[in-house]
């Protein structure tokens, strides 16, 4: 079945603008996503609940250079792996706990249900919470032997200066990239403020699920989905030099999704059996029968 739905019908506002003029002025209340953790004990990359989060990214700092990036992007885009529906991956998913998140130990589906239901619970459109469910089907990158410091884990852009607001830059040493004058400087292989489009980043998830989807969902669904884990930027602001008018217009959108992604992970999982019928729904609105990976 082809998609032939508009994203942006059913919205309660007439219109995208509208939409965006309501919700920007406000975002989510941290506190009250995180269902009474303290959310200051997210992202505890100094004292980590698991000893592989730390060597995760000793390997992901290590290998994501500039031309690894180029090849993966080469390997995986063409999406000739396979095709599957939507569920079959999710069921691959139900399989993966993601060794570079310090605050759950759930499997990939639990926390992406946690997420679209705390987007939901909020009253956002359809299309969001579909981001909430899909924002990590990428990972699905581990079905093809990839190993996670390829797939998951913060990302950044690769080609220039690595930034020390990058989680555990000390790692960074023994990337080959550190030493080669082509990519250590400020700019690296790009000009100022060039836009996110012409920009590299570390390649995983993000990237992957993004061009998968790119045809089917509404433009800050796709920055969602594509920028989900750049925090480098959307929390500290590290590559505004390379960001142009555009990106930062849009990230408002990926600061709105941030919170429900970190803030709703729990140990109690949703209950599946009771979600299952609203998400197959949701699915075939706006997504095809199967998904070229």
């Amino acid at each position: 079945m082809t998609n032939n739905s508009n994203p942006l019908e059913n919205n309660p506002l007439a219109s995208l603008e509208e939409w965006e003029d309501d919700l920007l002025e406000r975002y989510p209340d941290p506190e009250s996503i995180a269902q009474g953790r303290d959310t200051e004990s997210y992202r505890n990359y100094e004292a980590p609940a698991r000893d592989s989060v730390r060597e995760f990214y000793r390997l992901n700092h290590q290998h994501q250079s500039y031309d690894f990036v180029l090849a993966k992007k080469q390997e995986f885009l063409a999406f000739n792996k396979r095709e599957m529906p939507v569920w079959d991956a999710f069921q691959f998913l139900n399989q993966l706990v993601d060794d570079s998140d310090p605050d759950t130990d759930l499997d990939q589906l639990q926390h992406l249900l946690q997420t679209s239901e705390a987007i939901r619970h909020d009253g956002h459109p359809d299309w969001f919470v579909l981001v909430g469910l899909l924002h990590d089907m990428g990972k699905v990158l581990c079905l093809f032997g990839e190993p996670q410091w390829a797939v998951v884990g913060d990302t950044f852009p690769v080609g220039c200066a690595f930034s020390n607001k990058i989680v555990y830059p000390e790692f960074f040493k023994d990337n080959p990239d550190i030493d080669n004058p082509r990519f250590n400087t400020k700019y690296g292989v790009y000009r100022p403020n060039c836009g996110l489009r012409n920009v590299h980043l570390s390649w995983g998830h993000d990237e992957y699920v993004y061009h998968m989807v790119k045809d089917y969902l509404p433009e800050p669904a796709l920055y969602m989905l594509r920028y989900h884990s750049f925090y480098p930027q959307h929390r500290e602001n590290a590559y505004d030099h390379l960001l142009d008018a555009h990106d930062h217009e849009m990230f408002k959108w990926v600061q709105l999704f941030n919170p429900y992604d970190l803030y709703s992970k729990s140990p109690t999982p949703p209950d599946w059996n009771e979600l299952r019928p609203y998400y197959e729904q949701l699915v075939e609105k706006y997504l095809p029968k199967t998904l070229k990976f």
